[in-house]
């Protein structure tokens, strides 16, 4: 690494790498640091007997809007556009036809409540119903949507997302990860380099790092909120409230186990079981995703916090699964790789959610400081957050800022007229 640019870059994540590809594009010198010894930061595929398997974000959501869907073709990457699994019912494996219907109702019921509320209350749990038997089942699903409980989920953000998303929902065959991967390829990209301290320095930023101290005229901070709030990065006491903003958006937990499935035939592919609907800490099973010999595991909010907090996340799982399938599963079934996302150092969580009266936090954490200092990542939007989409878009906005200030002070109204000038 040179020690002067136009811009660095913090993180090497979805938003990172739209940020850095957009600032590319323009003639900027930029470079990107990333702790981790991977791209992708929440996006995440590792290949098990040759198998691609997505352990962070796995989904093109809004996939008819999704930016990531326009780039997978060019970048090599295939897109499987056939219906995901939680369209269709589930087995009916403890979980009967006519309690299937309930508990969709049930589910209709309470998002109608959502939709419907009078603004007395920002805080999701408030709605449930007395007595409702399908309350567990409402748990569970926010758990999976949300990696969070009712109690600390906040209506109007919720209701953002809900509202924007238009339920197209694809897969990339060789995983969505390897597809953010792929966008970094032409990116300066600094593996295992820990960003710590941003601090001005005259006209430039000093951004001391784990292998020694670089200058910039601009950052942009695409850290998660968790790893954020800890002051793990230190900021301008200017940016106190970005850091208090971050403790109101924290992030949700969702954990993932895969086994590969030996005889796999009889079961039925592209399939969703519940482990249990009757209990609110239990796991969603897709069966044989995209036809292939595996079952993939979901766990979210306090179950997933549960299980990595000590309880044996594989043997939940198959003990969920003998339930449904009976027994003899287990001697068919063989542990490819689990997730533990609050472990991950870089990381701590999954995706974000704003707390009862945090929704407009969003808007906050996204304001650039000085034209200096920009923020980016799916914490970031305020109504794709929790997505690569979601990234992605808030890190072309920053870059675009960036662009625009750049355009102001130097008078030139061609992007690639921005090289290092300062």
């Amino acid at each position: 690494m040179t020690n002067s640019y136009d811009v660095i870059v913090i993180g090497a994540g979805a938003a990172g790498i739209a940020a850095g590809r957009t600032l590319t594009a323009a003639g900027l010198s930029i470079r990107v640091l990333e702790a981790n010894q991977r791209i992708g930061g929440r996006a995440w595929t590792i290949h098990r007997e040759g198998l691609p398997i997505d352990l962070g974000c796995g989904w093109l959501h809004s996939a008819d809007r999704n930016p990531w869907t326009v780039l997978a073709e060019p970048l090599g990457f295939a897109v499987d556009r056939s219906a995901p699994p939680w369209g269709k019912k589930f087995l009916e494996l403890g979980f009967s036809v006519s309690e299937q219907s309930a508990a969709r109702k049930a589910r209709a019921s309470f998002d109608a409540r959502l939709r419907n509320s009078d603004g007395e209350t920002d805080r999701a749990a408030d709605l449930l119903q007395p007595g409702d038997p399908w309350t567990p089942f409402l748990e569970a699903t926010s758990g999976w949507v949300n990696g969070a409980e009712l109690e600390s989920l906040s209506i109007r953000d919720y209701l953002a997302y809900v509202e924007a998303d238009t339920g197209v929902n694809w897969r990339v065959v060789r995983g969505y990860g390897a597809l953010i991967e792929g966008a970094a390829a032409a990116l300066p990209i600094s593996l295992g380099v820990a960003a710590t301290a941003v601090e001005p320095r005259g006209r430039l930023l000093a951004v001391t790092t784990t292998a020694g101290t670089l200058e910039a005229s601009q950052v942009v901070i695409t850290i998660p909120t968790d790893l954020l709030a800890s002051g793990g990065l230190r900021l301008p006491a200017a940016l106190d409230d970005r850091l208090e903003t971050a403790t109101h958006l924290p992030l949700g937990l969702a954990d993932k186990v895969y086994f590969h499935l030996e005889a796999a035939e009889g079961l039925g592919l592209d399939i969703q079981a519940l482990g249990n609907p009757h209990v609110a800490r239990t796991g969603s099973y897709h069966i044989r995703p995209l036809g292939r010999p595996l079952i993939e595991g979901f766990f979210g909010g306090a179950v997933a916090r549960g299980l990595e907090a000590g309880d044996d996340m594989a043997a939940f799982a198959l003990d969920e699964l003998a339930g449904l399938f009976g027994a003899d599963i287990r001697r068919r079934l063989r542990l490819a790789a689990h997730t533990q996302w609050a472990r991950e150092p870089f990381a701590r969580g999954s995706y974000s959610h704003a707390l009862p009266g945090y929704a407009s936090a969003r808007a906050v954490l996204a304001k650039p400081w000085d034209d200096r200092i920009y923020f980016a990542g799916e914490a970031c939007s305020e109504r794709d957050f929790s997505t690569a989409h979601g990234a992605y878009a808030t890190g072309v906005a920053a870059a675009r800022a960036i662009l625009a200030s750049s355009r102001r002070r130097t008078g030139s109204d061609a992007d690639t007229d921005l090289g290092l000038t300062r």
